[in-house]
């Protein structure tokens, strides 16, 4: 009996770096068989992380696997598999090429235009069921960035850990709502948060006009919105690289999947923290508690009428530091043993996060 195409596309994204665990009820089946079609999800269980061409792939899977495609069929089909948010497309040297995407960050997120109950349902029992499996995997799948004016005057900052330096080396910029508040607000469950606050960014000028779901934002737009995040109490998070950002989450623990592992599950490492860990000026404090009530790790408490600082709690987003009304918080640099190493590369990352699933490393292509 033929295996079926959402197990055999379950169990390809599984085997990706990014993981997609089975639940002991198939609901991450449920999940796919909700998003693509049969003939969709065997398609994209054939893919590779790497960009092909239509072409390459119809010969591949001729080749490897004896299945035959028109080529005609196979452009159309990959294509519209592409628009739907299933898999990933982009120029390559011989041509426009076609790519699986990991289930989280990528499939998931795509469907922020096409979200409905069933659909944040089905990804509630999933969360529930498997997530922290995934994201308590090291090394972890996002990472803090602190609010910029929460960093002491003299720090050395370096560009990957200041948010302003990573939106200024984007070409185009776009703001779309944040699939997580929005799979909340369904299930009936909503935050007082903003939804409309997650960025995507690209080296590619105007990539996002005319984009359905994105709306295109100028250089100035995108810092006001990731000030407007920062004021709302939100933590900036990206990927977990230096290089190849291009996206920020503006993060809470009350919805957004990642941090809600520390605050639901009980994960204490699903985001790498950042370089930076809040420092108190006692002579400052006047015990007033604004701070504590905005940190949404329980990293800070009072004692002896002076703000404490957990610092294997703190993350270094510095969402506290601009409520304290007399200036007493501020963020320093960790010591040098404390600070996490950040990958290189996005690549750097797959092949880390591999090697700590004990992938074969073919798996990450």
């Amino acid at each position: 009996m033929n295996e079926s195409p959402y197990k055999r596309l379950a169990e390809r994204l599984d085997s990706l770096p990014n993981g997609y665990p089975s639940t002991p009820d198939g609901v991450e089946l449920e999940l796919l068989a909700k998003l693509y079609k049969p003939e969709e999800a065997d398609l994209a269980s054939r893919l590779r992380i790497t960009l092909e061409t239509a072409e390459q792939i119809a010969d591949r899977l001729l080749v490897n696997d004896s299945v035959e495609y028109k080529l005609e069929d196979l452009q159309v089909q990959l294509k519209s598999m592409a628009r739907k948010g299933l898999i990933r497309a982009g120029r390559t040297e011989e041509g426009l090429g076609f790519g699986l995407m990991p289930f989280i960050v990528g499939i998931y997120e795509a469907q922020i235009g096409k979200i409905d109950i069933e659909l944040a349902e089905l990804f509630e029992r999933y969360y529930k069921l498997s997530f922290g499996k995934m994201i308590a995997i090291q090394p972890a799948v996002h990472r803090v960035v602190p609010i910029g004016e929460s960093i002491k005057m003299d720090m050395e900052i370096h560009p990957f850990e200041s948010i302003s330096e990573i939106v200024n080396s984007a070409k185009a910029w776009g703001v779309f709502d944040c699939i997580c508040r929005v799979q909340k607000a369904l299930i009936g469950d909503p935050c007082e948060h903003p939804v409309d606050v997650c960025m995507a960014m690209s080296k590619k000028p105007d990539v996002f006009n005319g984009h359905p779901v994105i709306k295109a934002l100028s250089n100035e737009e995108a810092l006001e919105t990731m000030h407007r995040a920062a004021k709302a109490g939100l933590v900036h998070s990206v990927s977990n690289s230096q290089q190849d950002i291009t996206y920020v989450c503006n993060c809470c623990t009350c919805s957004c999947g990642v941090l809600r592992g520390i605050a639901e599950l009980g994960i204490a490492n699903v985001i790498a923290r950042s370089a930076f860990v809040n420092q108190v000026e006692e002579s400052l404090c006047t015990a007033c508690e604004d701070c504590i009530s905005s940190c949404q790790f329980q990293a800070l408490s009072l004692a002896d009428n002076v703000i404490q600082v957990n610092q294997t709690r703190c993350v270094g987003c510095g969402v506290c530091v601009p409520v304290c009304p007399e200036g007493a918080l501020g963020l320093i640099r960790r010591p040098p043993e404390e600070i996490l190493p950040v990958p290189e590369s996005e690549q750097d990352w797959l092949y880390q996060r591999a090697k700590t699933r004990g992938l074969e490393i073919t798996n990450v292509l």
